[in-house]
């Protein structure tokens, strides 16, 4: 794990876990009173409301760096194994332009939604696009990350011949120089 994604995890950890541990404590506390006095507090709505959306641009962003969102690789599957490197770095090149153009707009938005005020804690509604202006920042590093790595890692190719080598460059039917010198001994 590199840096970014290092930093990307780690604030994304320490917001959900404070998102979640407020969310509960409030909702817990507002239910205690209202059947012990029958009373609850007025706020105790709202602050959920505001730190939802926080825990969920943190799970989100979580869940993109550990691979774990929902994908369709039958394409990608079905390419050789340079033409897949270039395909994934093309891939996640484009996911970073457009998480990087989504958190722009959101960016352009915050002014706007500032004027915005939450009815009993006077909270502007920036708050909440700037988690989600945030969290679309962290997807596009994220993406740039994933960019970066299929550009480094040179595309593995597997040999199925007898030598059992792990080939990094093969002809198109993925025979090694091994296996075509094993296979021409043991012919002749």
């Amino acid at each position: 794990m590199n840096l970014i994604e290092w930093a990307v995890v780690g604030v994304c950890r320490v917001l959900l876990w404070i998102s979640t541990s407020v969310i509960f404590i409030i909702l817990v506390a507002n239910t205690v009173l209202r059947y012990a006095t029958g009373t609850s507090l007025q706020w105790a709505n709202e602050v959920p409301e505001l730190l939802f959306p926080w825990l969920v641009m943190s799970g989100v962003v979580l869940a993109a760096a550990h691979g774990a969102h929902i994908t369709t690789s039958f394409l990608m599957d079905a390419m050789p194994p340079a033409l897949r490197r270039w395909a994934a770095i093309g891939s996640w090149l484009v996911v970073a332009a457009l998480y990087g153009t989504l958190a722009r707009a959101t960016f352009q938005m915050l002014e706007i939604v500032h004027d915005e005020k939450s009815p009993i804690l006077q909270v502007p509604g920036s708050l909440t696009y700037g988690c989600v202006m945030g969290g679309l920042v962290m997807l596009a590093l994220l993406a740039l990350k994933s960019a970066w790595n299929a550009w480094a890692t040179p595309p593995v190719i597997i040999c199925y011949s007898k030598c059992r080598c792990a080939c990094t460059t093969a002809c198109a039917q993925a025979i090694c120089w091994r296996a075509l010198a094993v296979m021409n001994s043991s012919s002749s």
